[in-house]
């Protein structure tokens, strides 16, 4: 037993130790060292749960010491006058009397102040020391004799002391488990560790003094591991003594056997008192420091405010009276070896929380984890936590379940009520350093289409008119990358330092109002596509880069504060401050001119980049449009066919299947689920359009895409096309994907589309009743001659105008597979 006790303690000094050197401690001891490491949840928790066992200690050991007085001085059961010095009445309430006056002669010394403490615990240790002497002399210098033991009044047994016998030795070293006579149940080596186990918690006396120690970070490693080897010998020492001299019966049966061994038996009394009242005030004061400690934090709010309050010398004395309140309402109970159970597990459970504190410090590897003790490992914590799981799910599986069930509770309430704290979070520095293993172990190399997800880096000018469009594009991501890239037109020569970082905050805060689950990258520019050349390049890290840039239409429309209309914002009752500029005003000129913005989408598809285009979703509201009645249900429209060239329209080429995945992607989405996607095959006479039809429909039970096709005759509109162009259909549609790109950049395609064939398009669109909540269209490549990028986007216009949400996608990647 011992050697398992002191295994889990050692493991746990390490962590200590370690914890205690690596910066400037305060008040609390373990509850100090968990919190700042682990975070206010952890430290909250096990502080409160460290500040029971603490309490639950004090009472343990008040009670072990009314138990050692009435076994001397009590009265015997089946008499009612005492004789000599047998003077003390039996009784659970005399019992709870005597601990009531024990306990307030702890607290008066308590309240004096740490100061009187240490002197007394001083003088306590010295009288220890010297009982301890004689009792290890008088095993030696006692001659052997036997002691009649009365057991259950009428039988007698011979307790005998043998002096040093190899026989007495193996006759002890078996387990011989009794009953408890507190519980009349029988008792095992988990039970009986329990009990044991409560002699060996001091070790953290001294770290639950931190606060007023002179140097805690030196004296708490040299303290607590001395009194560990101290402890150990003594305890292992004792225990071979009284295995090699004194038979079972004396053992079990005579608690104060060691009075009639010793050499001076008064003295043997007089340290058991003093032990026990030196390890009562001991946690008595140490769960007044983890209370102030507590308290001074602010973790419960005016819970414990009154524990905060100190005496002029800075002696808490409010939680040292909280402190015993608490311990004398535990005093109720009565029963010692009941309260021990519970005491070894709290312990049990705190003791594996500072191995874990110190395990996250080791594990996260970070460069400010200096502690000048250097005799621990990760193993060391992790044998620690372990021991102290096993030993705890041993004793008691139904007390520590409710402990750690408990334990969860307070990390539940406390993540969610208490306030943001600056000691910093072990949780990120974890997180950092798993997310760097993996980030590495991400290869390019391997991917795959099958699992190709959507990547996006979306432009935002000025979230206020954007807030909309941002939720949706994080219905699209599909756990992919989400990054909101914003360029400052700036020149950082010009200016004393980054105007970025504070604009950081803003961007961070309002990811968080919004709930979606974005980075945020800003950089500053001379130009807007510079800027956005810049993020397209620079975004991401390893294996997670935007394969897809998202902006918002070019056109004349004044833009609209979506943000304060935000649900995000609209249900909270204050007001968020987030310093975003306002808006744009109608007349004033834009940062961006038409042949830029063009150019921008260029850029994209040079550097391999999917482009979608999202055109009036500043009006759709999300939560009205899905949530109408079942009849019409909202619909998703899809028309995977390039619009602004007939002559070459195809439904199974990277850019049309890149339009069906994203809006299959979109209709995955929790909230879109509801949504029917509706595919629009346009078809001409002379085809045969059921042919069409049906390899449609195959495409898309291959690829797994649950989707209406809706037949819409066009050649009204087609044949504006060919009046224009005066030539005859179908020359170009034979040709393959890589011609086809080739001929999309050649001049005289822009030129060829008259803007009313794109009118008469658009009307077509427009006539598909019922009203869809969104549609996707074909976006075509931007011609190769820059001149023409005013009159691309004017036909982007045109196609697009009164529409409602849109969104144009352009896709360059193999997103879609139908192997397994």
């Amino acid at each position: 037993m011992f050697a398992v006790a002191y295994f889990i303690i050692g493991m746990t000094v390490l962590s200590v130790c370690a914890i205690a050197t690596n910066g400037a401690l305060d008040a609390g001891g373990a509850y100090y060292m968990i919190s700042r490491a682990l975070g206010p949840e952890f430290g909250g928790s096990i502080g409160i749960m460290f500040f029971l066992a603490n309490v639950c200690g004090s009472a343990l050991y008040v009670l072990g010491l009314v138990e050692a007085l009435v076994d001397s001085f009590g009265i015997p059961l089946g008499q009612k006058v005492g004789t000599g010095i047998h003077v003390l009445p039996q009784s659970y309430w005399y019992e709870l009397l005597y601990g009531t006056v024990l306990l307030a002669l702890c607290l008066l010394v308590c309240l004096v102040g740490a100061s009187i403490y240490a002197k007394a615990t001083f003088l306590i240790f010295l009288i220890v020391a010297g009982v301890l002497s004689t009792v290890l002399v008088s095993f030696f210098a006692t001659r052997p004799f036997g002691v009649p033991i009365h057991i259950n009044g009428s039988k007698t047994e011979n307790g005998n002391f043998t002096g040093f016998s190899l026989a007495t030795l193996q006759d002890n070293l078996g387990g011989g488990y009794g009953v408890d006579y507190t519980t009349g149940q029988r008792m095992s080596f988990s039970s009986v560790f329990a009990v044991m186990f409560n002699g060996c918690t001091g070790i953290m006396a001294g770290s639950n003094m931190s606060g007023d120690l002179k140097r805690p970070s030196y004296s708490i490693p040299r303290g607590t591991i001395s009194a560990v080897l101290f402890t150990y010998l003594v305890y292992n020492l004792l225990a071979f003594l009284m295995c090699a001299t004194c038979n079972r019966i004396l053992l079990q049966k005579d608690y104060g056997f060691l009075r009639d061994i010793s050499i001076f038996p008064p003295l043997v009394t007089v340290g058991i008192y003093a032990a026990t009242l030196s390890a009562a005030m001991s946690n008595l004061i140490g769960a007044s420091r983890i209370l102030y400690a507590l308290a001074r934090d602010d973790l419960f709010g005016r819970a414990l405010v009154l524990a905060k309050k100190t005496s002029a010398n800075g002696n808490p004395v409010m939680a040292v009276i909280l402190s015993w309140l608490v311990v004398q309402l535990v005093l109720f109970s009565g029963k010692l070896n009941t309260i021990a159970g519970v005491v070894t597990t709290f312990f049990l459970l705190v003791y594996a929380t500072v191995n874990l504190a110190c395990l996250a410090l080791e594990w996260a590897s970070a460069p400010n984890f200096r502690p000048t003790f250097r005799y621990f490992t990760w193993h060391t914590c992790l044998l620690g936590i372990a021991g102290c799981c096993v030993m705890m799910f041993l004793i008691s599986p139904v007390s520590a379940s409710a402990s750690l069930g408990f334990l969860l509770l307070l990390l539940l309430a406390l993540h969610y009520l208490s306030p943001s704290s600056t000691w910093g979070y072990i949780s990120q520095a974890l997180i950092f350093h798993q997310v760097r293993k993996y980030l590495l172990m991400l290869d390019v190399r391997k991917d795959h289409v099958k699992f190709w997800r959507p990547q996006m880096l979306l432009m935002v000018q000025n979230p206020r008119g954007s807030a909309r469009l941002i939720d949706f594009v994080n219905d699209l991501k599909k756990s992919g990358l989400y990054v909101l890239g914003h360029v400052e037109l700036q020149d950082l020569d010009m200016l004393p330092s980054d105007p970025l970082q504070s604009q950081q905050d803003s961007w961070l805060s309002l990811v968080d109002k919004l709930n979606v689950k974005a980075f945020v990258s800003l950089t500053l520019a001379p130009s807007v596509r510079h800027g956005v050349r810049q993020l397209l390049f620079t975004s991401g890290l390893g294996g997670m880069r935007p394969n897809t840039l998202v902006l918002g239409f070019y056109d004349d429309a004044a833009p609209q504060d979506g943000l304060a209309q935000h649900p995000a914002f609209t249900n909270t009752r204050e007001e968020i401050p987030l310093g975003f500029p306002p808006l744009r005003a109608p007349a004033a000129p834009k940062l961006l001119s038409a042949w830029e913005y063009v150019g921008i989408v260029a850029d994209a598809l040079k550097m391999l980049r999917n482009v979608l285009l999202a055109r009036q979703l500043e009006s759709l509201d999300k939560a009205q449009e899905l949530r109408r009645a079942a009849s019409p249900s909202p619909a998703i429209h899809v028309w995977p066919v390039n619009l602004l060239r007939p002559d070459s329209a195809r439904y199974a080429d990277t850019c049309s299947l890149f339009l069906l995945q994203m809006a299959c992607v979109l209709n995955m989405a929790r909230a879109w689920r509801r949504a029917r996607l509706r595919l629009f095959l346009c078809v001409e006479a002379g085809t045969m359009p059921n042919a069409q039809e049906e390899k449609l429909r195959q495409l898309l039970k291959d690829l797994r895409i649950q989707a209406q096709i809706q037949l819409v005759p066009w050649d009204a509109v087609t044949r504006l096309h060919w009046q224009t162009c005066q030539g005859p259909p179908g020359g170009p549609a034979g040709a393959t994907e890589e011609e086809e790109e080739e001929t999309m950049n050649f001049p005289a395609n822009t030129t060829q589309v008259s803007d009313e064939y794109v009118c008469a398009a658009n009307r077509l669109i427009l006539e598909q009743s019922p009203a869809p909540v969104v549609r996707f269209l074909y976006l075509p490549r931007p011609p190769a001659d820059t001149s023409l990028y005013p009159l691309y986007l004017h036909q982007l216009d045109l196609l697009t105008r009164g529409l409602g949400p849109t969104v144009l996608v352009h896709g360059v990647s193999a997103v879609t597979s139908t192997q397994l």
